[in-house]
């Protein structure tokens, strides 16, 4: 994963060239853990189709599971941001990381919808987690000019690990009978739980975290985040994230069943589909990168989310040929992620370090829940009008959300992490 991204990104990148090298290990384990987060989470969204089939569930059914394992992850991803403000980023990232590989593993041992529900909501205890404790992390340890492309970087994993799930995927159900196959393809995911042993040895706390967060301010950070000053900075950053969350959870769940049962396309033309935009998402991320400290985190989301709602119109609402959906495929790719580029550094600017974690992972995870929604939301209306006008209405929705939360919130390009 490691040399994947050195190989694309590294001769761009003069700020990657002055990083230290400890600043380079936590580069890496925040990219590898939030790569391996987007590989466990996505698999479900490709196994959706054939369990449909084989455990007779309606789409309503299978968006809840999805919907259900976001619901708890937000939860998770709370409670791990207030433990990481407690007992440090590096330790709770490595029990996060193998707590979700854990139970994406069990997942191939399920023989129902209802066990399956439970195993995915304990998995998203630990992948509810991660996001914000990666980002604090390497917020914290690099200069403030390259924050946003750092962090921009570090998110783009999602669209390494996303791919990754695409190819087992299509490999997987390739040589194995999709009776067979789907259960393998929850058991490949235990492999990159051994990147925990990455992170033991090489990774160091932040020292702003160390320095500025004694333990008496760690045991005040339960519920600061919901009083004084703080509450109006969570509040839009939830919104915030709802919109960018929801945006992407209503269309990446229900694509590759759209594209197979609606599209009528197989397996191999799905997942060539999915790969344009799996691609278009990670220069998204790499471009989001950059303008979030070129022209700032609020225009940045703003252009990146007009031209989602734009592009999704199009695809959702407008008939087009399989050969448009192809092309489109591309800014609808570019469009999402560049809306994620900016929050782990917007959200590690708007909040002090003592809260940092706490704040992170409930905006964040909070985003995560309502966004979860959707999946289900999506399943249920699909049963009254085209899956794809669904798809569409969510995914606007959501977009439009965006536009709305940073209008509210304060820009912080260059500013240096809060320690107040």
């Amino acid at each position: 994963m490691g040399d994947t991204i050195t190989a694309a990104a590294a001769p761009a990148t003069g700020w990657f060239g002055s990083l230290t090298k400890k600043q380079k290990h936590t580069f890496w384990a925040s990219f590898g853990g939030f790569g391996i987060d987007a590989l466990d989470v996505q698999l479900y969204s490709f196994v959706m189709p054939t369990l449909i089939s084989l455990w007779a569930m309606s789409r309503a059914e299978a968006g809840m599971i999805a919907t259900v394992a976001l619901l708890v992850s937000a939860a998770g991803g709370w409670v791990g941001g207030i433990l990481a403000d407690r007992y440090g980023r590096v330790l709770t990232l490595q029990i996060t990381i193998a707590w979700f590989t854990l139970f994406t593993c069990l997942s191939g041992f399920t023989n129902s919808s209802e066990q399956l529900m439970i195993v995915r909501a304990l998995q998203g205890l630990g992948f509810g987690a991660e996001w914000a404790i990666g980002a604090a992390l390497m917020s914290e340890i690099v200069p403030a000019k390259h924050r946003g492309k750092a962090l921009g970087f570090v998110q783009s994993s999602w669209a390494v690990g996303w791919g990754a799930a695409a190819l087992i995927f299509a490999l997987t159900f390739y040589l194995l009978p999709e009776t067979i196959a789907w259960r393998v393809l929850f058991f490949v995911a235990i492999i990159p739980a051994l990147f925990v042993f990455y992170i033991r040895k090489h990774v160091e706390e932040p020292e702003v975290f160390k320095k500025h967060v004694g333990a008496a301010e760690r045991k005040a950070s339960l519920l600061e985040i919901f009083s004084g000053r703080i509450l109006y900075t969570t509040i839009f950053t939830a919104l915030l994230a709802t919109g960018v969350q929801g945006g992407f959870y209503a269309i990446a769940t229900w694509l590759p069943t759209y594209l197979k049962t609606v599209r009528g396309l197989s397996v191999l033309n799905t997942s060539g589909y999915l790969a344009v935009i799996i691609v278009a998402a990670f220069f998204g991320y790499i471009v989001g990168a950059y303008l979030t400290d070129a022209i700032g985190r609020r225009l940045t989301f703003a252009l990146f989310a007009i031209g989602a709602i734009i592009t999704v119109v199009l695809y959702t609402f407008i008939p087009i040929s399989d050969a448009w959906m192809l092309v489109l495929g591309f800014p609808i790719g570019f469009c999402y992620a560049g809306t994620f580029a900016g929050l782990g550094s917007y959200f590690a600017e708007l909040y002090p370090a003592r809260v940092r974690g706490a704040g992170m992972g409930f905006s964040y995870n909070f985003g995560r829940a309502v966004g979860a929604l959707f999946p289900a939301l999506v399943g249920y209306l699909s049963q009254q009008i085209a899956l794809e006008t669904a798809i569409g209405i969510f995914t606007t929705g959501s977009y439009a959300l965006v536009l709305l939360a940073v209008m509210a919130l304060p820009e912080t390009k260059g500013q240096e992490l809060r320690v107040d």
